[in-house]
């Protein structure tokens, strides 16, 4: 397959995005399909820019120029302003960490949080990942607000199952049907032991007042020790407040994909 430059410069970005430990040239060119020659300049072009560098070693690192530059995105959206306030509030409320996510295509994004643990096991991930469709809560919701083709065919190519994942995460069809069924039946998601091992969490989609789409979701999440069941009965009318809030801040905001209609 044949990839235009501007093409190959972001997925070399995207690599080196989920390496900690940054990559080394040949990896990035087994990966890329490319000639160590032409990614060697691919990378020295990044590094003029500012977004990447290399260490002592060889190997290539992101910068935190490409992080700047999407947090003065948002920022200059005021998505993040304007939703912030609803998320310290339900985590506050709850205890636990509060995500929110946005629709990015084929992918939900996770772009602003609010912490409300405050001892024992604090479950904190890094912004910016995108969820695992089947076996996230945040996933859960949203593919529920979809028709059923198209949410098998939104977790077939993201993969039904991820490494990692809890005992309760679906493991087939008829399981991921069972789960979508149960969302749609209860107007959010609850997923207990399923994206990890021990951990559980609730999310609810915020929906365009307007139109129904999709925006995003909100959610709580933590350990399953905390997150009971009878924990989780108590916090889903609180959470689907909140996602009637940020209904009404974010519906505005162009970051927000509102292409894809509620069922």
């Amino acid at each position: 397959m044949s990839f235009s430059h501007t093409e190959r410069s972001l997925r070399a970005l995207e690599l080196l995005a989920q390496s900690a430990d940054g990559l080394a040239l040949a990896e990035i060119a087994e990966a890329l399909g490319m000639p160590k020659s032409g990614v060697h300049r691919l990378l020295a072009e990044l590094s003029r820019l500012g977004y990447a560098t290399q260490d002592a070693r060889g190997t290539y690192h992101l910068t935190p120029r490409l992080i700047s530059v999407a947090f003065r995105h948002l920022a200059c959206l005021g998505t993040v302003d304007a939703a912030q306030p609803v998320l310290d509030a339900l985590a506050e409320l709850s205890g636990e960490l509060v995500r929110l996510s946005v629709t990015d295509g084929d992918r939900q994004v996770f772009v602003a949080k609010a912490q409300g643990a405050r001892g024992g096991l604090i479950y904190d991930p890094q912004m910016g990942e995108a969820a695992h469709l089947a076996s996230m809560a945040t996933g859960l919701a949203w593919l529920a607000q979809l028709g059923e083709a198209e949410a098998l065919a939104l977790v077939a190519a993201q993969g039904l199952v991820a490494p990692g994942t809890g005992p309760n995460a679906p493991r087939d069809l008829p399981e991921l049907r069972d789960s979508l069924a149960r969302t749609r039946a209860a107007g959010l998601a609850q997923a207990i032991d399923s994206s990890a091992p021990g951990m559980s969490a609730l999310a609810a989609a915020i929906l365009h007042p307007a139109t129904g789409a999709c925006l995003g979701t909100v959610s709580i999440g933590g350990p399953s020790a905390r997150l009971t069941p009878e924990r989780m009965a108590a916090l889903k009318p609180p959470l689907l407040e909140a996602a009637s809030q940020l209904s009404d801040r974010v519906a505005g905001s162009s970051y927000f994909t509102p292409a894809r209609a509620a069922i």
